[in-house]
């Protein structure tokens, strides 16, 4: 589901809805100041966002864990699950779980790491440090105060940046700009660099930017025509990149973000692609949401984060290491 138009820029209807927002930022500090969270004895990294709708937090965790798994790290990734029944805690298993079970993104990261999903995020940390975590990497749970975090990782998207800066219902922050970043250590800039984004941040603030690329050994699409679905935060993102592939994109179809896709939706669209002689694409994070008869019959496109400052994220990497032998 799209974010209100508004929230893009400070209208009558932002003015109006302004105090209220401030007061669901002081709820917000209020929150912080009372917050008592509980401390695991490995490192925990959380990689969150302060804009409500998708930010590409999963990809960051994702590149991240690789990264410390080449190191020799032995890295569990946590996620309440989003969209999923399970509440755990509970560890993921990529054959018998679906994303009804524990959400769409835990299954992407169980394809790198250990992975467990849980409502009550120290209880899941727990279990990841009793089944051997040296590391704990955290999608989402910026504003949950439940664990203690050693590292926190803000990803902004570069695109749609801060929005109005203003806080829900006024604006698309869940908290001000200046209190979030007071938490975290790092802000990374998805999708490239914007000086925009950089002069809302404090002064002095690490900043690391990085986009997300297709697979250099993906080239499935080549002269193929196609048919575009998917239900995430910013599918016309999905859709650019699509365009990118010398493929020949005869129609795209945006769904709600983390939408359940329908056996009768899956055969409509089937029918369609079969009408038209096109290939059904989809993202990584959508194909693993379809029923699972029909995931066959769809090609997901694979993307990967590639840094623009690979020595600084081999620094970052570096400090989590140090903060694992600690």
């Amino acid at each position: 589901m799209p974010l209100p138009a508004f929230w893009s820029n400070r209208s009558l209807l932002s003015n109006l809805l302004a105090p209220v927002g401030k007061i669901v930022g002081m709820l917000a500090s209020l929150r912080v100041a009372f917050a008592r969270p509980k401390r695991i004895s490995i490192p925990v990294i959380c990689v969150g966002n302060l804009v409500v709708g998708g930010a590409g937090k999963t990809p960051i965790v994702l590149s991240l864990a690789g990264l410390l798994k080449e190191r020799g790290v032995k890295v569990h990734c946590l996620s309440r699950g989003y969209g999923g029944r399970i509440k755990g805690p509970h560890q993921v298993n990529k054959v018998a779980d679906s994303a009804e079970d524990v959400g769409d993104e835990p299954l992407l990261l169980a394809g790198v790491a250990p992975t467990w999903v849980s409502a009550d995020r120290a209880a899941g940390g727990h279990l990841a440090e009793l089944g051997g975590a040296q590391v704990l990497l955290m999608d989402d749970g910026f504003q949950n105060f439940s664990m203690a975090k050693d590292f926190s990782i803000l990803v902004i998207d570069s695109e749609y940046g801060l929005g109005n800066q203003r806080v829900m219902p006024a604006g698309p922050l869940r908290e001000t700009v200046s209190r979030g970043c007071r938490r975290a250590d790092l802000v990374v800039l998805l999708g490239g660099d914007n000086q925009d984004i950089r002069s809302a941040l404090p002064f002095g603030m690490p900043i690391l930017t990085c986009r997300l690329a297709v697979e250099k050994e993906f080239c499935d699409l080549q002269g193929k025509s196609v048919l575009a679905f998917a239900g995430i935060g910013r599918p016309e993102k999905f859709f650019s990149t699509v365009e990118t592939l010398n493929c020949d994109v005869i129609r795209s179809i945006s769904f709600p973000d983390h939408h359940a896709y329908t056996d009768a939706e899956i055969y409509d669209l089937q029918m369609e692609a079969e009408s038209i002689g096109a290939v059904l694409v989809t993202t990584e994070k959508d194909k693993v949401r379809l029923p699972y008869l029909a995931q066959s019959s769809v090609e997901a496109i694979p993307v990967e984060v590639v840094w623009d400052d690979e020595q600084a994220v081999d620094s970052i990497v570096a400090k989590l290491m140090k903060k694992e032998r600690t």
